[in-house]
């Protein structure tokens, strides 16, 4: 009688120890799948991060060894560096600005190429080519077409009597000037957008139709909540990007102040003109390559990603009220 109410119990333990078996086995094979794309992550993501922070919280010249000093980056950063102040006043102008017109361009540019019945294709094409430009060579053509004394751009307006401004080299339009370059160049958001606008269903405009919307009505009602994931997309990446704006920036002060670079490729003349086109990560490049100061330059780099990663979280939870509200 033992024998039998034992031999269940027996067999009844062997499930559970086969189980956690097959568990570690799925997970092992889950992780190998995993395993190349969490050591790019590790290697180039996170070591990256900590180091920087680490960083940001010693004296480091890349020549000597790191030396501690604290919060001493980050008190001067926030309370001495006036140049830091106005490289992330600019930076906010650019989001502020650059962001919404590429966004708008980039929209209305798409909902144009949509209503042609004829020659969609040519002028998507044209519309697309200056994404394809390199952005320093862009930015080197504008500044000799908006070159006040000699480019073209205010020799057509002397034609209606318009006196050109300084363009580049005015420390007031400087700013709208890289603006004026960047939507210029929107073609990949605005593929992104026509994609978008293509793949709503035109019953839903019929629709609309029947009921009396006017044109306003059918894309405030139908349009655009169709292209609220898509407008979350371009603001979120274009706040990021613009955070980083760096190439446009340095090329343009360089060339529009005549001067290329001096001593070992660094520009002396980043921001040109005063200051008005020196931007955030400008300024961390300055400190970090030509004065050397990279434990401040991390320092600079460990603020920049926090706004960036506040902003963006910040960003996704008002468009999803948004977009939400407008359904």
């Amino acid at each position: 009688m033992t024998a039998l109410l034992e031999r269940p119990a027996s067999v009844a333990d062997k499930p559970p120890r086969r189980r956690p078996a097959r568990r570690w086995r799925h997970r092992l094979t889950v992780l190998s799948f995993m395993a190349p794309a969490l050591l790019g992550i590790g290697v180039f993501f996170l070591y990256p991060l900590l180091a920087a922070v680490y960083f940001s919280f010693t004296r480091f010249d890349l020549l000597t060894v790191p030396r501690w000093v604290g919060l001493r980056n980050y008190t001067y950063l926030f309370t001495q560096d006036s140049v830091a102040g106005q490289a992330a006043l600019n930076t906010v102008w650019f989001v502020l600005i650059l962001v919404p017109a590429r966004m708008l361009a980039a929209l209305l540019t798409s909902m144009l190429l949509v209503s042609l019945k004829r020659g969609g294709g040519f002028f998507r094409t044209i519309f697309y080519l200056p994404a394809l430009a390199p952005p320093v060579a862009a930015t080197i053509a504008f500044v000799f077409l908006f070159n006040p004394a000699t480019g073209p751009v205010n020799e057509v307006l002397s034609w209606f009597g318009v006196d050109g401004p300084l363009w580049f080299d005015s420390p007031d339009w400087s700013k709208p000037s890289l603006v004026l370059l960047g939507t210029w160049a929107v073609g990949d958001l605005m593929v992104i957008f026509l994609a978008a606008l293509l793949d709503v269903p035109k019953p839903l405009y019929e629709a609309a139709a029947i009921d009396g919307a006017n044109a306003w009505q059918r894309f405030w009602h139908v349009t655009f909540p169709s292209l609220s994931p898509v407008l979350v997309f371009a603001a979120v990446t274009g706040v990021i990007q613009t955070l980083q704006y760096f190439t446009q920036a340095a090329v343009a002060a360089s060339v529009a102040s005549g001067t290329a670079t001096t001593g070992g490729g660094i520009s002396s003349t980043f921001g040109y003109p005063e200051n008005s086109t020196l931007t955030y990560p400008l300024h961390l490049y300055v400190s970090g390559f030509r004065y050397y100061d990279m434990g401040y330059a991390n320092a600079l780099a460990v603020v920049l990603f926090v706004v960036a990663f506040g902003v963006t979280v910040v960003l996704l939870r008002r468009f999803r009220a948004f977009t939400g509200g407008a359904r």
